[in-house]
């Protein structure tokens, strides 16, 4: 028979007078379990709250869509507790030593609200632990899964660029070869100072930067020429050449200047120079507009974080908009057109690190998912009195008027299993209430629009 004293052992129940400690154990069932005993199976009806009063449990199920196991030591209290909606147990109870408990029936709740309000409150107060604990461990699993498809596009983002300046860098190689092998022929023969300098003025005309390629239909005809004239000369294997001086817009008639300076052979092995000295400066600009993709991401990734920064800071709501939007664009370049409207003039919010970056990798996140990945998402900022307002609506379908209601509420979500965990407007809510201000949101078929207003630097204070 359990006494006054031991259950006064347990912290909820510790000043609890004696009449009310009588009445509860009179109304519980003492519990002995051996090691490997179970109290309660995952799944099973939520019909009890347990008071353990001696020994360790072991609890195992799932929380928040995670895999958990925990210890439960004498002096807690688990299972259903007071004004709970659970009706199934989430976890299974088993004891990992010799136990003992108090199992109090559910059905009993009522009575124990009228004869102990103080442990009512108590019991309501730790319910209240246990959803914040489970919001926590949600919160996280929702942060790390956007990480991991930041990171996923992210990877994809860089892995571009590095493998076209690697690409690049080993074609470099043949190229050089062909490079030594045309200026060893070349040094073979005895040049005049004229036709020397009439091969420098060719190599410098051919390698001007940022030479527009032609039309597609113009490149074939270019190539055809240069292709026919270089055969017209007795080069019959020089078509790759052709091609390369195609694109880069070379006419007819200025490689037909090499063969008129020249003798066949030694104008052949100028032309190959000269063209190999072309590609090597095409690929050295695509080796540079490869690592300045990479450079440009990087700046991005650190902005986005706001890594090397200080913890709190005034930060420029344009360039946060834009900062994310390049950590989205692996999502946005599938064929969602972004149109801008932003104020002229800086808009600086005082910000806690990145989490305004998450304010609107939510919303524009969700915006793609709404459009299929294909639509329009226009994003707009203004100054309205104290507050910098940010806009960003899309052309999708919009949201059902029984939905529009529900969307901040914590784990609502209308994507299938795994798809979301119902946290993402949940958390701009949150971030943006901590910033002291508002978010609002309006939708109907072909123009949904959220809007974030939040104060401006110097008037949150």
């Amino acid at each position: 028979m359990v006494d006054k004293s031991e259950l006064r052992r347990v912290p909820v129940f510790a000043d609890l007078p004696d009449d009310q400690l009588e009445w509860f154990i009179s109304q519980s069932q003492e519990l002995h379990l051996k090691a490997g005993d179970s109290y309660s199976r995952q799944g099973d009806p939520a019909d009890s709250m347990f008071v353990l009063l001696e020994g360790e449990v072991q609890g195992r199920g799932e929380l928040a869509g995670e895999a958990v196991t925990f210890s439960i030591t004498a002096g807690s209290v688990t299972g259903v507790l007071p004004f709970s909606r659970m009706k199934q147990f989430t976890v299974s109870l088993r004891a990992e030593t010799d136990s003992r408990a108090l199992r109090f029936p559910v059905s009993l709740f009522p009575d124990l609200v009228q004869k102990m309000p103080e442990l009512t409150k108590r019991l309501v107060g730790l319910m209240s632990d246990r959803i914040r604990e489970t919001t926590r461990i949600e919160q996280q699993r929702d942060r790390l899964a956007s990480l991991g498809k930041l990171s996923a596009g992210l990877a994809h983002e860089l892995n571009n660029p590095a493998s076209a300046a690697k690409r690049a860098a080993s074609q470099l190689r043949g190229i050089l070869k062909k490079i030594r092998d045309a200026s060893l022929e070349l040094g073979k023969r005895d040049l005049s100072p004229a036709q020397k300098s009439e091969i420098e003025k060719l190599e410098a005309s051919f390698m001007q930067p940022d030479v527009i390629p032609p039309d597609p239909l113009t490149m074939s005809d270019l190539e055809e020429q240069i292709d026919s004239l270089l055969r017209s000369h007795g080069q019959n294997d020089l078509w790759l050449l052709a091609a390369g001086l195609a694109r880069r817009n070379i006419k007819p008639e200025v490689v037909e200047s090499l063969f008129a300076s020249l003798d066949a052979d030694t104008a052949r092995a100028a032309l190959v120079r000269i063209a190999a000295s072309v590609e090597v400066a095409s690929l050295l600009h695509e080796i540079e507009s490869s690592t300045s993709r990479i450079s440009d991401l990087v700046g991005a990734i650190k902005e986005y974080t706001h890594m090397d920064q200080a913890p709190v800071q005034n930060v420029d709501i344009v360039k946060s908009l834009e900062t994310t939007l390049t950590i989205l664009n692996h999502k946005l370049k599938k064929g969602v057109a972004v149109l801008r409207d932003y104020q002229p003039d800086p808009l600086l919010v005082n910000s806690f690190g990145s989490e305004l970056n998450q304010v609107w990798t939510n919303i524009i996140d969700n915006a793609i998912d709404a459009m299929h990945g294909k639509g329009e998402l226009r994003i707009r900022t203004y100054r309205a009195d104290d507050c910098a307002v940010v806009e960003i609506a899309d052309n999708g379908p919009g949201i059902p008027s029984e939905v529009e209601p529900h969307i901040f509420e914590p784990f609502f979500t209308t994507k299938g299993v795994g798809e979301g965990t119902g946290l993402g407007l949940d958390t701009v809510q949150r971030i943006v209430k901590k910033h002291r201000g508002n978010v609002q949101v309006s939708s109907q078929p072909g123009d949904t629009r959220f809007q974030v207003w939040l104060p401006l630097a110097g008037w949150n204070s």
